[in-house]
């Protein structure tokens, strides 16, 4: 432990700023749950100017090194159909800005990004647009980062690429973080010819103030300490109908890579079920659009109600030669029980190991579960809020939203159903229920912030007496990003934002608070705590929490010394089943 060495970094870091280094976190900010002490809207900076001036000189796409005349040449007189991916890339240019397609590993560009790293330093200096950064191992951007063909990255979600993490630490890249929805919605800009657009993902938060740097410099090998070279950008922010958004603006790329299910010579694109996350609005925002198919077929093979993405947005077919890559497989007991992996979701599989645990996990779901009525949409966040259907009766169904494109998610596969192309957003394998439907994250962000969700339930790191929520990232620990967490809350007017917890953390500490000490996800977007002890209403207006039910057993002095903000009790107070 005494080599572990933490990334402090501060929402008003100057680049010259001494941080120390390894693991990438925030650190404690007065941000919290306090107002913003920010100026209302920020001028485009000189390089947002530049950005905007040279996409309108060139068409469509981020600035680079090279000139117009060097880049790719789009023919529509041939074919679209390439022999392979290396004939595909070959005039692929350094200093592109790649939308790479794909959540997590399903739907990624394997064929292609392998025939990109086979480039080598013919095609470097890339920046790369993706949800997430690939899995550790070969998966996704992964060689791309190894091989330092990448030098900057823009993501919701570093996911579990160490070797990126650790370029990201030593200086070596850059990533800027954006949330999930906005990410989604700035490509969808992109491709229908919008600079920018406001929304309220995102505000009271790090990502209007620009506190996550982007840049970083070398560690000092003596002081073991880095400097911020690019910080984070502020985002301008502007009131309608007396609410506060910031300002996004327009993601194009150079060229898009992206993998679908069966392509027609003119290009015509069919996907299957969660591949499309990210691969119909990034084929759109790029001036180039190279497709690996599973399936080329001639033209007239697909219907024309079939098609997903029409081909003039593809530039250029090739043949998917690189095997599909499954990251977390997660089944459950078939009806014979002979599923080997069956034991990976089992819910009594610690149970002689932690019952105490479990037993604390069940009551907050089950208490949970009542926050879900009969023909209700719902989002359920990773861990403890995914049991809560788990304890709904018989009669009561609720469809449930997957952000990263589904609705009507069902439970783990058997092994025979398994489906690499089915997943959830957390990356593993699930299947559809009857009236399921799949589209892409810009679809299902609208959803999200839109409203169209009654209730999402959530894990927290912190909750407070205004309904402020931190659940993304604890200083002095690894840092991956916020992914649609930030999207997850911001509409609570319309969205019931329930949070399941347990009370207190592994040290004994309250996770219910007066004021947040960690970084925001969002501000005054709880209306629900159900922890292990009891159940708090929040109000989110004027601030303050009602404890409304006691757990079995617990009282209201045990609940008072266990919570580390103020309360009223209500009365009738009442018992939780």
């Amino acid at each position: 432990m005494a080599a572990r060495r933490t990334l402090l970094l501060g929402i008003n870091n100057a680049c010259s700023t001494p941080i120390c280094s390894i693991s990438i976190c925030i650190g404690r900010s007065r941000i919290a749950s306090k107002h913003l002490q920010i100026p209302r809207t920020y001028p485009l900076s000189s390089s947002q100017s530049r950005f905007f001036s040279s996409s309108r000189q060139r068409g469509l796409g981020a600035s680079r090194s090279n000139n117009a005349t060097s880049q790719p040449v789009i023919d529509r007189t041939r074919s679209k159909v390439f022999h392979d991916a290396d004939e595909a890339v070959a005039d692929l240019q350094s200093g592109s800005v790649v939308l790479s397609a794909g959540f997590g590993l399903c739907g990624t560009a394997e064929t292609i990004i392998s025939a990109m790293v086979r480039r080598g330093d013919s095609l470097s200096n890339l920046t790369a647009v993706s949800n997430n950064a690939g899995a550790a191992g070969a998966g996704g951007l992964s060689p791309l980062t190894k091989s330092g063909q990448i030098t900057r990255c823009i993501l919701s979600y570093l996911g579990n690429n160490k070797v990126l993490e650790q370029k990201y630490l030593s200086g070596q890249i850059a990533i800027e973080l954006c949330p999930q929805g906005s990410l989604a919605e700035r490509i969808r800009a992109a491709g229908a010819g919008i600079p920018a657009f406001f929304t309220p993902t995102g505000v009271a938060t790090f990502i209007q103030t620009g506190g996550i740097p982007t840049r970083l410099g070398p560690v000092d090998p003596i002081t073991k300490k880095s400097a911020v070279l690019e910080g984070g950008k502020p985002r301008e922010t502007r009131i309608f109908n007396g609410k506060t958004y910031v300002m996004e603006t327009a993601l194009p790329g150079d060229v898009a890579i992206l993998r679908a299910w069966k392509v027609d010579e003119a290009g015509n694109c069919q996907f299957r079920y969660t591949t499309k996350a990210f691969g119909t609005i990034m084929a759109k925002a790029a001036r180039l659009t190279i497709v690996e198919a599973e399936n080329i077929v001639p033209v007239g093979s697909i219907d024309a109600n079939d098609v997903h993405l029409p081909g003039i947005y593809v530039d250029r077919v090739v043949p998917a030669t690189v095997e599909k890559k499954l990251e977390i497989k997660k089944t459950r007991p078939s009806d014979t029980g002979n599923d080997s992996d069956a034991s990976n979701t089992s819910a009594s599989s610690n149970s002689s190991t932690k019952p105490e645990a479990l037993v604390r996990r069940d009551r907050i779901a089950r208490r949970a579960a009542k926050e879900l009525k009969h023909g209700m949409y719902v989002n359920l966040g990773v861990g403890m809020p995914t049991l809560a259907p788990s304890f709904l009766p018989s009669d009561v169904k609720v469809w449930i939203q997957s952000e990263n494109g589904i609705l009507g998610m069902g439970p783990y596969p058997t092994e025979d159903e398994v489906d690499p192309d089915i997943v959830n957003a957390g990356k593993e394998t699930v299947t559809l229920v009857p009236g399921a439907s799949t589209f892409d994250s810009s679809e299902s962000f609208s959803m999200i912030r839109g409203g169209h969700v009654d209730v999402s339930i959530l894990g927290a790191l912190e909750v407070s007496a205004s309904g402020d929520l931190a659940n993304y990232m604890i200083p002095g620990k690894v840092f991956k990003g916020m992914g649609g967490a930030m999207d997850l809350v911001s509409n609570p007017n319309q969205t019931k934002i329930v949070v399941t917890t347990d009370h207190v953390d592994k040290y004994g500490k309250s996770k219910i608070v007066q004021t947040c000490k960690l970084p925001l996800t969002g501000a005054k977007v709880v209306s629900t705590i159900i922890t292990d002890l009891c159940v708090f209403q929040v109000d989110r207006i004027d601030g303050g929490l009602t404890l409304t039910e006691l757990a079995p057993g617990v009282t209201v002095d045990h609940v008072k010394a266990n919570t580390d903000a103020s309360f009223v009790v209500a009365d009738p107070l009442g018992q939780m089943d």
